[in-house]
């Protein structure tokens, strides 16, 4: 039960900056509550396959990007827009703030102190974990809409 509970609260926090940014992009109002939607299940399924599936949080990632491009391209052939509409905004409470932020910290922290092979090594991961994140949002997002609309088939 608190496994929901926390997913719960995850999908709600993760609906607003969702909203937020749509808002931002001038999306128009009526379709900011499928953003919302997009952002709340994206951010859901990736917090369950890194709590419950044991996933690192770059496929994780990943897979709830490609999740969300799957769901606004359906929303998109429905509804007759493009799927950015839904994807972009759906896609920012994914964006990893936290491993960059930590970067840019150890970064800072070399250049006042000096070199050191720990704040290099605290870098390099968060660095290297942040952008294969960016990557991953990037490929996921992009990825439905190169198979369905392609111009050549696949074959």
């Amino acid at each position: 039960m608190n496994i929901l509970i926390a997913l719960a609260n995850d999908m709600f926090f993760a609906s607003i900056p969702a909203v937020g940014f749509a808002m931002v992009f001038n999306v128009p109002p009526k379709y900011l509550a499928y953003c919302a939607l997009g952002g709340a299940l994206g951010h859901g399924l990736r917090m369950l396959l890194l709590t419950q599936g044991g996933m690192q949080v770059e496929w994780a990632t990943f897979t709830a990007a490609s999740s969300v491009g799957l769901i606004g391209v359906y929303w998109s052939q429905r509804l007759n827009v493009s799927p950015k509409v839904f994807t972009v905004a759906a896609m920012i409470p994914m964006v990893p703030g936290v491993y960059v932020y930590k970067a840019m910290i150890a970064i800072v922290e070399i250049n006042h102190r000096g070199f050191s092979l720990e704040i290099w090594k605290i870098f390099a991961e968060n660095f290297i974990k942040g952008i294969s994140i960016i990557a991953a949002l990037a490929i996921g997002l992009a990825m439905p809409s190169l198979l369905f609309y392609r111009r050549k088939p696949l074959i």
